[in-house]
């Protein structure tokens, strides 16, 4: 593996620490592992969903807030990357459901590497050994002790080595680090049509930022409704035009039956089941 997104991401990370009260960062240290509340039952900051978004990709993506987003009034959150399978699926994939008794969030972030007990990681052959491992976590807690120790061990390391952002998904970095999803979003919706994400080279992605959202629910609803409906993505790939062309007309979100329809209510109906929600959105039998 010529890049090593976990390395990548812990030089973020000490930034983040580094730069914590320009950036509204919280630092702990909770039983050894290193835990950086971005934003926690506050707001927080652009500049410091910017960082998020990026130690989310294992370093291996630009992402940038721009001003305004077309014809909507609101700002964009562009991000771009040459690494789209290690930096998308590798890294930024929330494919780690962490749950230990009252707590609860899905993991994101290059140290899935080092766990690599998901399907879509031994396909592609992504894994890392054990190291310095950073993850990000989409909740409205800070982890407990004993599930930091639970984390560490499944990533096979000491709990020393773990390093944890955390932001709850209605807060500026949490919904950053959201939107910056739009082209995992298009290749995990291209993974479940079985296209080689490995042919992917580089990718584009644009989708608007929403109003900062007063609960964590709507949020996540506005954050995706900005991704499925507000979202455009450029992919290069090295694959036949025959490949492609059988793919292309199902990637869009308008091919879906449940086009129009606010994520929340698809959510609900698909019994807040993403894999589900996602054939859906391809019109495929849930």
């Amino acid at each position: 593996m010529d890049h090593q997104p976990n390395q990548l991401a812990h030089q973020l990370f000490e930034k983040a620490v580094a730069d914590r009260e320009a950036l509204e960062i919280q630092f702990e240290s909770v039983g050894g592992a290193r835990v950086l509340d971005f934003a926690v039952g506050r707001a927080g900051c652009l500049d410091a969903g910017v960082l998020l978004g990026k130690i989310c990709m294992g370093g291996l993506a630009q992402i940038v807030v721009s001003d305004c987003h077309d014809s909507l009034g609101l700002r964009s959150v562009e991000v771009c990357t040459d690494e789209p399978l290690l930096a998308c699926i590798g890294s930024q994939y929330a494919g780690w459901p962490i749950s230990y008794g009252d707590y609860f969030a899905m993991g994101s972030g290059p140290f899935r590497l080092l766990r690599g007990k998901e399907d879509v990681l031994s396909a592609y052959r992504l894994s890392a050994a054990p190291q310095q491992a950073v993850g990000v976590l989409e909740s409205n807690q800070l982890p407990t002790i004993a599930t930091l120790e639970q984390m560490a061990a499944e990533c096979g390391i000491e709990k020393s080595l773990l390093n944890v952002c955390v932001a709850r998904t209605a807060s500026w970095p949490g919904a950053i680090q959201v939107v910056a999803r739009s082209i995992e979003v298009a290749m995990h919706k291209l993974n479940e049509l079985q296209f080689d994400l490995s042919t992917i080279c580089s990718a584009v992605g644009r989708a608007p930022l929403p109003p900062l959202a007063g609960d964590d629910m709507t949020a996540l609803g506005w954050t995706n409704d900005s991704i499925l409906y507000g979202g455009r993505v450029e992919l290069v790939v090295d694959a036949a035009d025959e490949v492609v062309s059988s793919v292309v007309e199902r990637l869009p979100s308008s091919s879906s039956p449940e086009f129009g329809a606010p994520f929340l209510d698809i959510f609900e109906r698909y019994k807040k089941i993403f894999i589900k929600l996602i054939r859906c959105c391809l019109a495929q039998p849930a």
